[in-house]
């Protein structure tokens, strides 16, 4: 029998126990979200009744969640008007237009746009791979992360004790070549763009070191590294990362499926950093609530062998995941107190 290999679909025939979690052991604090254009398109407002989505939040134990799209300015207005009904729910993150970096007068622009962000409510900064990956200097170079042109952004976000979110890379795999030893290959086919194994771009470890100097430069800047600080392939490289960098935490965001393939070490990765990791799940209004039933059952059950996939459109690596069991005091650190502890 012939049969491509997007299409086969093997159906697991183990008998063992399946838990599902309707709702957490503990309250939520989300601290990794989109609700503005982002992910949504720019005419996101018509696209969510949002108090139909708070409401639907609470209803699987979600207590805040934190909005990384705030950006700045207009942007920044737009959302918040979207979102203003929902209250002190939604915590908002906002940004600095990075791509004025030649600008003269920069640093000034920085610590207006951050006074005023900060006078409208934001609660934190966010920035991505855009810087590393996509702004590049006037010589065809990409502006790097640990650039010092930027140290103005962290500096001015510690003096405004405004924790700063950083994804700075993706999946280990979107640097490979996409070839028959790529473990992502069928999502790479579908999104081709995702991959970043040009020769032009920096490498996966060139950006983890700029993301290590970076944090390390800017001691007094509170860095909260999302998805893992881009490395949940290798928990060990991160546990020695939060050993050195004490303004180090991490986000759990749109991982599950690389933690759950590794139950052994991230159960002891999750329980020797409670301290530092916090729970996100990089949801945007829409989508299914099974985006957090799945972390649920992943962090609180020893369940076995079953799937982290959400999107229903295919996986993004042909594996199942296992949970991690955690106790009482690593679930309450990770799912809502080092949120509230650093974002308020």
């Amino acid at each position: 029998m012939d049969l491509l290999l997007k299409d086969f679909k093997p159906v697991s025939e183990l008998r063992v126990p399946e838990n599902r979690i309707e709702k957490p052991k503990y309250p939520v604090y989300d601290a990794h979200s989109h609700w503005g254009h982002l992910l949504l398109g720019n005419n996101y407002p018509a696209l969510y009744n949002t108090m139909e989505v708070v409401e639907s939040l609470k209803e699987v134990g979600v207590k805040r969640i934190v909005n990384l799209d705030g950006f700045a300015d207009g942007e920044l207005d737009k959302v918040l008007a979207k979102t203003e009904e929902a209250g002190d729910f939604i915590r908002h993150f906002g940004s600095v237009d990075v791509t004025r970096i030649y600008e003269r007068d920069f640093e000034t622009m920085v610590y207006r746009t951050l006074r005023d962000s900060k006078a409208k409510g934001i609660a934190g900064l966010k920035f991505w791979k855009v810087i590393g990956l996509v702004y590049q200097n006037p010589d065809g170079t990409y502006i790097r992360p640990d650039d010092p042109r930027l140290s103005c952004i962290w500096q001015c976000a510690a003096e405004m004790n405004l924790p700063v979110l950083f994804h700075i890379a993706d999946p280990i795999a979107f640097f490979k070549p996409i070839d028959r030893f790529n473990e992502r290959i069928e999502e790479l086919g579908e999104h081709p763009d995702w991959a970043f194994n040009d020769p032009s771009l920096y490498s996966f470890d060139e950006l983890m070191q700029m993301q290590h100097n970076m944090v390390k430069n800017n001691p007094k800047t509170t860095f909260i590294l999302a998805h893992v600080a881009s490395c949940a392939e290798d928990l060990r490289a991160v546990a020695k990362w939060l050993d050195e960098l004490p303004n180090m935490y991490v986000d759990i965001a749109a991982r599950i499926g690389e933690l759950g393939r590794q139950p052994y070490t991230a159960k002891w990765f999750l329980e020797t950093y409670a301290d530092r990791i916090m729970f996100g799940t990089d949801m945007a209004p829409g989508y299914d609530l099974e985006s957090y039933r799945i972390p649920y059952r992943f962090l609180e059950t020893m369940d076995e062998y079953f799937s982290y996939d959400t999107s229903g459109t295919g996986m993004q690596g042909r594996w199942q995941i296992y949970g991690v069991g955690l106790s009482d005091e690593a679930l309450r650190k990770i799912y809502y107190e080092n949120a509230d502890r650093l974002i308020g």
